[in-house]
């Protein structure tokens, strides 16, 4: 579920008229890879097999996660309900928490950097 949900995320930010085009380049990237039948783990392989795909796409979440909003959660989990029904939006959760977390771990660092300038000057 977080692999198609995160691939739902990527899908519609990259519809977004907003998100500029290296970022769209990113997730094109991402996505791309999600579909490729050649992997570096094959997607048959028991177990590990969608590893790899998982892999990829939190990371591309982890790069565009400032263009990701909370419409676009909403259309991702929307459709999430659509293919699987209503309980499968508690296993969305996890992948919007480790993004919020990673958000806010940038934001402190930008923070820490700029008093860090300002000392400096």
């Amino acid at each position: 579920m977080k692999l198609t949900y995160g691939t739902l995320l990527l899908f519609y930010t990259f519809k977004k008229p907003t998100v500029p085009k290296k970022v769209k380049s990113t997730i094109l990237g991402a996505l791309g890879y999600f579909i490729l039948p050649l992997d570096v783990l094959p997607d048959f392989t028991p177990i590990v097999g969608y590893s790899d795909d998982l892999a990829i796409v939190v990371g591309a979440l982890l790069v565009v996660a400032t263009y990701i909003d909370a419409e676009t959660k909403q259309l991702a989990k929307n459709k999430v309900i659509d293919w699987f029904g209503e309980n499968a939006v508690k296993d969305t959760e996890s992948l919007d928490d480790e993004m919020e977390k990673k958000l806010q771990d940038r934001k402190e660092k930008k923070a820490i950097k700029k008093r860090t300038l300002n000392t400096n000057d």
